[in-house]
């Protein structure tokens, strides 16, 4: 059988560019990190979902921490700010909206004020005057000392009370006292009893670097001037304004004046570079499901108090979008969210030479599609993760190891298993039987039952194929290897009279639809056709069907599928994440090879759905889930009375192959197949069995060994007396520790890597 090449360490390798435009695309479709539509509605951007969460907590201190990031005077904000955010609160659709100005105003009025660090605070160098006295000057004033600006406010009341009741008028004599005691607290300079008119505004003017004013001092010192909207520049004059039109909108206008007057400072254009202001639109994707309480807690003229606030708090449903998460088991072990995880996988994409980290996340997925099933728009980490597998190949950056097992067992499925014979008596057939490698190698009875059946019921001939339909090169993202073994069965399809091709597996019905011009269907389907054959059963208690990630997208098949299922007379159990939101076994993609860990949390997640018994219609599935000690049998298994009893290791999954080729050749062809025996005894002990099977070692892998030694004598003798020989087969060494035994060897262990181990003379 032949190996693979693996890959050159010194090479220097060339990028082939994923396009960045698909991939920005692609990850523009995740909406996991647009903000919750309550922030999105707010133009000044705060974290409803962090402060509703910290709220709900009882952490008044983290909450009030974040309201004042975005309002310098909280209890004024909160006493008259609009509430665009209510508005758009998803609960506001099957109930109340949450109260979010409400439970702000609590955690205003409950929550412990931050500390500045005044001793260590670096003040800025430029300075800022502040003329007149109204809602903007006192936002702006306290946006600018939150900036660390030596600011200054000149203003006509002669107390920071009166001050404070000029700007707010509104504010409550509940809050007025601590609003007072907040303002006093700030490191703002004031200039009180001054008129400001013309000849201070020029005085000022030469004083201070940058001057801001009141919507109606600016109006009283240039008459003349353009209509001011909600924030103006005067550009000769270096002066800032804006207006008074609704608490929000003046606190909007106030930040953006403040990062107005920021850019001046540095001697740039305001109008520039200012990113994002205001409100936005939000594509979050929110599962309602997910709200208990509908109704609003209700309330006094006097607002929450704060339990009731922390109650209220609790209703937010915190929108967030995670439905890949949820479903996804490979997304929740890398803690990441697709969108993320793509950018991620891309840039390793680009890494020229040096460590590509997410190599082993790359090779991890399924590529089973159900993300895109379950995203709200349709994001397949498949396609990223596929393409991206293409990618390394190509450019010669993707290292063999992960996927070489997998490989080399579809070259041994297209070479010495591989068996394309027409049915005795036909030269060309109507039909061929392509039942995939998995079940081949599983299943071989069944295989076997499935054949003669087909043969026997079917008219004008049925072929049969072994091998492999190239599935796991497509997986292992090996474009060129794949092509050859889609020429290879187009090849054997041709000398067959390019039959009706009935596949045996979901998967290789999708591979081969893909590329055949053969027409392909399902055995399910010929089996509704033809109805059930002698020795079909079912199960003796309800079981759970798994629905192959092949399957996907594929309603006919899935609804095939459960029609035998009832004709067979089984009664199944409904579960969640069936149909189309299957999640994989943990095979698809390789995932079982590249990343067992990841692939175990899969099969787990398979399992969990149900403590029934399983019925799949891939071979894999079945496999995956039997391992997993769960009674699991192939829907093929039932139809034709067979049983593969225990999941095979994978040597015995090489013999079965090689056995039913052989068996078939002897039974229906009447041919003498050329079999290689041992002239010596070979066991293995349980020990060594498991071994082996956990570290992908093969029987001939063993023999290999075994021959070197028999040749060469070489072997280190340890404290037990056990032998060790060693022989490199493929990019590998594999070490066997074995003891004479009655003219054979007994395997007590064995292992492999990867290293060279070179003998040298002398």
């Amino acid at each position: 059988m032949s190996q693979i090449r693996e890959r050159g360490s010194t090479h220097v390798y060339k990028v082939n560019k994923i396009s960045k435009e698909e991939m920005d695309e692609m990850t523009a479709r995740c909406v996991y990190e647009q903000p919750p539509f309550c922030s999105a509605a707010c133009p000044l951007k705060l974290d409803v979902r962090a402060f509703m969460q910290a709220a709900s907590a009882g952490d008044f201190k983290k909450a009030l921490q974040l309201y004042e990031k975005v309002a310098p005077f909280p209890l004024v904000l909160s006493s008259g700010c609009e509430a665009p955010c209510e508005g758009k609160c998803r609960l506001g659709e099957p109930g109340d909206a949450v109260a979010v100005r409400a439970v702000e105003a609590a955690v205003a009025r409950f929550g412990e004020a931050s500390k500045l660090g005044g001793v260590f605070r670096m003040k800025k160098r430029k300075t800022v005057a502040i003329l007149g006295a109204d809602l903007f000057t006192l936002f702006l004033a306290g946006e600018l000392e939150k900036k660390a600006y030596p600011v200054t406010v000149f203003c006509e009341q002669p107390d920071p009370e009166s001050y404070l009741r000029a700007c707010a008028p509104f504010l409550s004599e509940r809050d007025f006292a601590p609003e007072l005691k907040r303002l006093k607290g700030k490191d703002i300079g004031f200039e009180f009893n001054c008129r400001p008119d013309a000849a201070f505004y020029e005085d000022k003017k030469q004083s201070f670097d940058v001057l801001c004013a009141s919507m109606d001092l600016t109006r009283e010192l240039f008459p003349d001037a353009a209509p001011i909207p909600e924030l103006m520049f005067l550009e000769e004059e270096r002066l800032v304004c804006g207006v008074c039109e609704g608490v929000l909108d003046t606190a909007f206008g106030a930040k953006k004046a403040a990062l107005t007057v920021d850019r001046l400072a540095q001697n740039l254009d305001p109008r520039n570079m200012r990113g994002s202001e205001g409100a936005c639109e939000s594509k979050l994707y929110t599962d309602l499901s997910e709200a208990k309480a509908l109704r609003r807690v209700p309330s006094d003229e006097e607002g929450y108090t704060k339990e009731q606030a922390v109650e209220e708090a609790g209703r937010c449903i915190l929108c967030h979008c995670e439905e890949c998460l949820k479903s996804c088991a490979y997304l929740r072990h890398y803690k990441k969210h697709p969108g993320l995880l793509s950018r991620e996988i891309y840039n390793n994409t680009q890494i020229i030479m040096g460590d590509h980290p997410l190599n082993k996340a790359m090779n991890a997925c399924a590529l089973c599609g159900q993300c895109s099933v379950v995203c709200p728009n349709g994001f397949d980490m498949a396609q990223v993760c596929a393409a991206a597998r293409r990618n390394m190949v190509s450019t010669d950056k993707m290292p063999l190891a992960p996927h070489e097992f997998a490989l080399l067992d579809m070259l041994f499925s297209n070479n010495e298993a591989f068996l394309a014979r027409p049915q005795p008596g036909f030269e060309k057939c109507r039909y061929v039987f392509f039942p995939g490698c998995q079940a081949a190698a599983i299943a071989p009875a069944t295989v076997k039952a499935a054949y003669l059946d087909l043969c026997e019921r079917l008219e004008g001939g049925v072929a049969l194929v072994l091998g492999c339909c190239g599935a796991i090169a497509d997986w292992a993202g090996r474009t060129e290897m794949e092509e050859q073994v889609h020429e290879q069965l187009e090849n054997a399809f041709a000398r067959l009279g390019d039959p009706v091709v009935i596949a045996g597996c979901p998967s290789c019905a999708k591979e081969l639809k893909a590329f055949s011009a053969c027409e392909v269907r399902g055995i399910w389907d010929l089996l509704l056709e033809l109805g059930l054959p002698k020795g079909a059963h079912a199960l003796e208690r309800p079981a759970a069907l798994h629905d192959s990630c092949g399957a996907r997208g594929d309603e006919h098949t899935q609804k095939a599928i459960r029609a035998l299922a009832a004709q067979l007379g089984c009664e199944l159990v409904d579960t969640p994440w069936s149909g189309d939101r299957s999640p994989c076994c943990g095979y698809g993609g390789l995932t079982a090879y590249a990343n067992r860990e990841v692939a175990a949390e899969l099969t787990e997640q398979c399992l969990e759905r149900s403590d029934a018994p399983y019925i799949s219609y891939c071979m894999a599935c079945r496999d995956r889930f039997a391992r997993q000690g769960r009674e699991s049998r192939h829907i093929l298994e039932l139809c034709y009375g067979t049983d593969a009893g225990s999941p095979p290791d994978i040597s015995e999954k090489r013999k079965n192959r090689l056995e039913l080729k052989n068996e078939l050749l002897q039974e229906v062809w009447m041919e003498d197949p050329m079999e290689k025996k041992l002239d010596y005894a070979l066991a293995f002990t349980p020990e060594a069995r498991d071994m082996m099977d956990d570290r992908m070692i093969l029987v001939e892998d063993v023999i290999a060994v075994l021959e070197d030694f028999r040749a060469s004598g070489e072997a280190i003798e340890d404290e037990d007396g056990l032998l060790v020989a060693r022989r490199r087969v493929g990019n590998a060494t594999f070490w066997v520790k074995f003891s004479r035994e009655d003219g054979g060897f007994l395997v007590h262990r064995a292992w492999s890597h990867r290293m060279r181990v070179e003998k040298r003379e002398g």
